[in-house]
């Protein structure tokens, strides 16, 4: 018989003390520690029920333990028990219903002294009775009688424990709509009953709160979003109205399910899961801070302050069903709650009329239910008419929406339209048609009561049915032995078995420094079967741990997934926390989690709306991460993984067409298992058994599969002549005609021509020249295929590892360990391999690797001689180079001491530095910690700490005076006074972050431009915005001003020339194939260089009032990161580690000078041989012919063109 109590829990501090973040031991009363199942009943190794949730400490405990050091105190609200209920989803969608009480209790004396607590402190503690009914109600009400019965002066007449068992043991769930369960608890009655099954579902809740929370329309906007299934999250400062709100919502969708991720109470640690890029329905606690978050496309919903916020549009429900909905809502609400605030009597009862209502009660829950059925029941009339009668039965919806679209003389509406893509609308008919379950529902019935002219109501079954009493009796209440009673100061723990007291006794002594534990005689063999904490769990707990473990590592990728894409332009993907974590993840899972994780999270990424665009440091890393996931699907033989990922390859294939010059799939060519027959059967053979329509002619059906076959084979470049024999086989072992074989071998050939006209041929597995005599997009990408994963950042493994148990940690840590040196030696070769190519010893010598940073070099600044020109004359400090990085650290460079070029190391920032400059004597810097930090360029002591910004710091610029210029992501620009160590002036503010800046000593006028596309101009001295210059559609990446002109490159393709006095747009330059990275004026030339994502370098001149280009360079293959141009040097810094220097033929003394384009007179002087890297950032020593880049190795290289010239 199915009991209604499952199980009785209490939940707390442990004898293992650790805190949210995993650190183990006591480490004061201010610190949020993790919550530890104490006690249960009945016990784990019970066989009737399921073992309750490996969550459930973590979840009835969302902001985790605190200890304090009172208890209850009647004059501190704070101290009052709480009592609200939680709702866990399993891994089937069933849902458990657990109801808590949370309350101050005194520490076990044992603990406190093992961790030497405090005397006499107390901790939060969680009593919870767990059941699979939704009966909210009779849970509340038993735990509160436990809990009473537990700390009442009288005492109770059984010890506790003994009464929880009785109830756990012997309280039935009652029938449906026929029995009434008594029990009682003490001297207290408690009955249980449930509503037909032939009515609407049993919900033991109260929709008041939610009504009472939300005004009518944001009530009936919630529900739209959730009917079309957003991403909602719920924020109340009270524990039971998350819950009662979320489940309220759900119960309104009947007969349609919630059929994706539920968690009414998310614990405070879980806060990543909003990332999530799947629909869900989550409660957050309003105390919890979500900066940081993404939050794109989140429905906000404030139940405290009835607000719901979004980033994107909540279509709204059609008429009249809108308001024939809330019409009817408001006819309930009126007299039920909007009245409840009126007076009950007074001088103002004549102005506000009482209605004379009763209270909000069960019979309103099931009217404003019912609305709701209704309205569901008119937005989807004659839907049975539009399910197709195939043997699978398919709706119809583009016929149903024309058809409402002629009835109600409306356009196609969006709202209803996404409603039946809905997973909740599909899977009620997957659900429901031709069976017995939906065959004959409320819907169904209402639908054809509002046909017949009937009042909808008829079809709900009656209540007034007798129920049948069931008494459940406690044949021990009342009697005692000794007579005595039971009371107790603290809640009681349930009686230990000598195991579980040993094992408590171990870890309290280990926690308390003893060296040696000395184990009772009678014990030994019980102690040394038990070497883990894994062999103490049962087959039953490992796969429930297993479970969690696969849920946490998919929640958390999709988080990763999320932050790795959201990642700025100056972020380098590669060396991020995110690609760290994901490859850790991936590499260090024996099982395969992590590989199939990653690209199922993909795959939903895609099917949820996403375009597939990349930058290019992005598209290295997902390609990087997919062939290691590929690779470790392989070793496994996990061909489900190999089949999923190589699909989702052809997903980004077919959508990234005009982002990065090149596809992901492409780069998958490297690895083995393409070249093996028996995938590409096997996955033939995936392809039919998927393949929906059986009744497909045969033939047709195989030569539909072989030609997706082929995609793939063509879209990774698997030469012809493999391919085809390989389609050739499966074709004959299949044995359809030729006629067939003909066409699949033509589709092979027009496929494989669309692949050569964009990629170029193919040689093997390396990438060979390209029909038009052009290298690849990306030809340094086979050769690095090991360099890319070896260079691959190593931060958050140890988050990584922190999240199985020991064992797997163990194991992990050896695999990464063995992965990690293999990586050293590879990048050591590659190393050697470049400087022996690169020719002889003398001319090796022009190209220094500066190796001290341990993380991606993230700024780099060249000291000019006019930052540190003074009266004496040049300061030796002239030329050198100062970088930062991810490290979180500043260090200086001096290029004339070869072999000892790094001078010093600058720490003080917490978060990856952004931006470096200096003077004569300071160095400055700002970081994502959203700090600005100033040194004594000759002691290396930090001087001041400038805060006031609200987000990291993207510029920084020394000025005269003493005086600092920042600007950051918060869109401010601010000025600082070194010396007094204050912010003198906020210069102005943009709409979105600031991106690029530049300022006019002379004259004080600052332009700033960044993410809103505006190119901002101030005037300091007047403390005035001069303009704003509208005309970019897209983010501003760079910015030059030289005297009254004003350069921006854009991400729409564009630069534009601007006025600064007039605050006119002059010039649009738009020649590129992609974002104008850089712009660079020269003054001598009075022209314009713009170097761009698409490798150009472009020279434009002024002619005749027009600005024409007047020269191409196009000796670089990637993106353009920086343009520098002097007097008679130009520099060029790129993306993929190329530089090159042009100069200028000065002119002969006495000869006449040339009537032709000064512009195009730049020749290009020398590069050095490349090198494979990434290159985040460069700077320019021109006076010298010296051009540094950083990279995300973390290495600098510095190319002297002076030497061996």
């Amino acid at each position: 018989m199915a009991r209604i109590f499952e199980y009785f829990v209490v939940c707390g501090i442990g004898p293992e003390i650790r805190t949210l973040d995993g650190n183990r031991g006591f480490h004061g009363t201010g610190i949020m520690y993790l919550s530890s199942l104490l006690d249960q009943y009945p016990s784990l190794n019970h066989t009737l029920y399921p073992p309750p949730p490996p969550q459930l400490p973590t979840c009835v405990l969302p902001a985790g333990v605190q200890f304090y050091a009172s208890g209850f105190d009647s004059t501190d609200p704070s101290s009052f028990p709480r009592s609200y209920p939680i709702v866990l989803t399993e891994g089937d969608g069933s849902k458990i219903y657990v109801s808590c009480i949370a309350f101050r209790d005194p520490v076990c004396e044992d603990i406190a002294e093992a961790y030497r607590i405090p005397a006499n402190s107390f901790a939060d503690k969680c009593i919870c009775f767990v059941s699979r009914a939704p009966s909210f109600g009779i849970l509340r009400d038993a735990l509160e009688e436990i809990f009473l019965l537990c700390f009442s002066k009288t005492g109770s007449s059984k010890p506790l424990w003994d009464v929880i068992a009785y109830l756990v043991s012997n309280v039935p769930l009652p029938t449906p709509g026929k029995d009434r369960v008594l029990f009682a608890i003490e001297n207290s009655l408690l009955a249980v009953e449930f509503p037909p099954r032939d009515g609407l579902p049993h919900a033991d809740i109260s929709f008041q709160p939610l009504v009472q929370c939300l005004d009518v329309d944001n009530f009936i906007k919630l529900f739209t979003a959730v009917l079309i299934e957003r991403r909602i999250l719920l924020r109340s400062d009270k524990y039971s109205l998350l819950t009662l709100a979320s489940e309220a919502i759900c119960h309104l969708l009947y007969p349609f399910r919630w059929q994706h991720v539920y968690i009414p109470l998310l614990f405070f640690s879980g806060v990543d899961y909003i990332d999530a890029p799947t629909p869900y329905m989550m409660g957050l606690h309003s105390g919890v801070d979500t900066f940081g978050l993404t939050m794109d496309g989140v429905v906000v919903v404030d139940l405290v302050h009835n607000l719901i916020t979004t980033s994107e549009e909540i279509p709204q429900i059609p008429e009249p069903e809108y308001s024939s909905l809330r019409g009817d809502i408001l006819k309930l609400l009126y007299p039920n709650v909007v009245g409840i605030d009126q007076m009950k009597a007074g001088s103002f009862s004549e102005q506000c009329p009482r209605s004379g209502s009763r209270p909000w009660g069960e019979d309103h829950d099931l009217h404003l239910r019912f609305i709701f059925l209704k309205f569901i029941a008119s937005i989807l009339g004659g839907y049975r008419n539009f399910i197709e009668n195939t043997a699978n039965q398919i709706f119809n919806s583009q016929a149903f929406l024309k058809k409402r679209s002629r009835s109600t003389n409306q356009p196609l509406d969006p709202m209803i339209s996404q409603f039946l893509d809905s997973q909740g609308f599909l899977y009620y008919l997957e659900r429901g048609l031709g069976s017995e379950e939906n065959g004959d529902n409320l819907l169904d019935k209402i639908q054809d009561a509002i046909g017949k002219g009937q009042n909808p109501f008829s079809v709900l079954p009656s209540f007034l049915t007798e129920r049948d009493i069931v008494t459940i009796s406690d044949p021990g209440f009342g009697i005692s032995a000794s007579g005595a009673k039971f009371r107790y100061d603290r809640f009681p723990a349930n009686i230990r078995t000598e195991e579980q007291d040993e094992k408590r006794k171990q870890i309290l002594a280990a926690a308390s420094g003893a060296l040696e534990y000395k184990h009772t005689p009678s014990s030994p063999s019980k102690i040394a079967g038990r070497e883990s904490n894994t062999e103490n769990l049962s087959p039953r707990e490992r796969a429930a741990e297993r479970e969690r473990m696969v849920l946490d590592i998919k929640v958390k990728l999709q988080g990763l997934w999320l932050r790795l894409l959201k990642l700025g332009a100056t972020d380098d993907p590669l060396s991020s926390f995110e690609y760290g974590t994901i490859l850790a993840l991936i590499e260090s899972d024996a099982e395969g989690i992590g590989g199939s994780g990653f690209v199922e999270c993909i795959r939903e990424h895609i099917h949820s709306g996403w375009t597939c665009q990349l930058t290019e440091e992005q598209f290295i890393a997902v390609k990087e991460l997919l062939k290691i996931a590929i690779s470790r699907a392989t070793a496994r033989n996990d061909m489900a993984t190999v089949r999923d990922a190589l699909e989702v390859s052809a997903e980004m294939h077919k959508k990234d067409v005009n982002n990065v010059p090149d596809y992901v799939q492409r780069h998958l060519r490297s690895l083995s298992i393409w070249d093996e027959l028996r995938f590409w059967e096997g996955y033939f053979e995936y392809l039919l058994d998927r393949f929906s329509n059986k009744s497909t002619n045969y033939a047709t059906l195989v030569t539909t599969q072989l030609i997706i076959v082929a995609m793939h084979m063509a879209g990774l470049g698997l030469s012809e002549t493999d391919s085809w024999y390989m389609i050739e086989t499966i074709a004959g072992k299949n044995n359809i005609g030729y006629k067939h074989i003909i066409q699949i071998r033509g589709f092979l050939s027009h496929i494989r021509q669309i692949c050569v006209g964009y990629w170029g041929i193919y040689s093997g597995k390396s990438q060979s020249v390209s029909s038009f005599g052009l290298t690849s997009p990306r030809p340094q990408d086979t050769a690095d295929s090991t360099q890319q994963s070896s260079e691959a950042s190593v931060v958050g493994r140890s988050w990584v590892q922190s999240m199985f148990s020991r064992d797997r940690a163990t194991s992990f840590s050896r695999v990464r360990q063995g992965t990690t040196d293999s990586a050293t030696n590879d990048n050591g070769s590659l190393l050697k391999q470049d400087v022996s190519a690169s020719g002889p010893k003398k001319v090796q010598t022009n190209i220094r690797m500066l190796r001290g940073h341990s993380g991606a070099v993230t700024a780099l600044h060249c000291v000019t001689k006019r930052e540190v020109w003074d009266l004496v004359g040049d300061r030796e400090d002239a030329g050198f180079f100062i970088s930062g990085s991810t490290d979180c650290t500043v260090k200086i460079w001096d290029p004339s001491l070869r072999g000892s070029e790094l001078r010093a190391t600058l720490k003080g920032h917490t978060r990856t530095v952004r931006a470096i400059s200096s003077d004569r004597g300071k160095v400055v810097s700002g970081s994502d910690d959203q700090s600005v930090l100033v040194w004594d360029k000759q002691t290396t002591q930090l001087l001041e700490e400038l805060k006031g910004h609200e987000a990291q710091v993207s510029i920084v610029r020394m000025l005269s005076g003493e005086r600092v210029l920042t600007a950051a992501h918060d869109g401010t620009v601010k000025m600082w006074d070194v010396r007094t160590d204050t912010c003198v002036a906020n210069v102005g503010r943009c709409s979105s972050a600031i991106l690029c800046m530049e300022y006019d000593d002379s004259s004080g006028i600052l332009a700033a431009g960044g993410r809103d596309a505006v190119a901002n101009i101030w005037d300091i001295r007047a403390g005035r915005q001069m303009h704003k210059l509208v005309g970019h559609s897209k983010w501003i990446r760079s910015i030059r001003m030289v005297g009254d002109t004003v350069i921006t490159g854009s991400d729409d393709w564009t630069a534009r020339v601007w006025s600064v006095s007039q605050g006119t747009c002059d010039s649009v330059l738009a020649c590129h194939d992609g974002p104008v990275l850089s712009v660079e004026y020269s003054i001598a030339d009075k022209g314009i260089i713009t170097g761009s994502n698409d490798g150009l370098l472009r020279f434009w001149e002024t002619d005749d009032g027009v600005v024409r280009c007047v020269k191409n360079v196009t000796i670089h293959n990637s993106s353009i990161l920086s343009v520098n141009a002097g007097e008679h040097w130009l520099g060029i810094g790129a993306a993929d580690n190329s530089m090159s220097l042009f100069h200028r033929p000065q002119e002969r003394l006495g000869a006449l000078s040339g009537t032709g384009s000064k512009m195009a007179g730049w020749q290009l002087y020398r590069t050095p041989q490349k090198a494979v890297a990434m290159v985040r950032c460069v700077a320019f020593d021109l006076e010298r012919k010296r051009i540094c880049t950083g990279g995300r190795n973390g290495m600098l290289r510095l190319w002297d063109a002076t030497i061996n010239i």
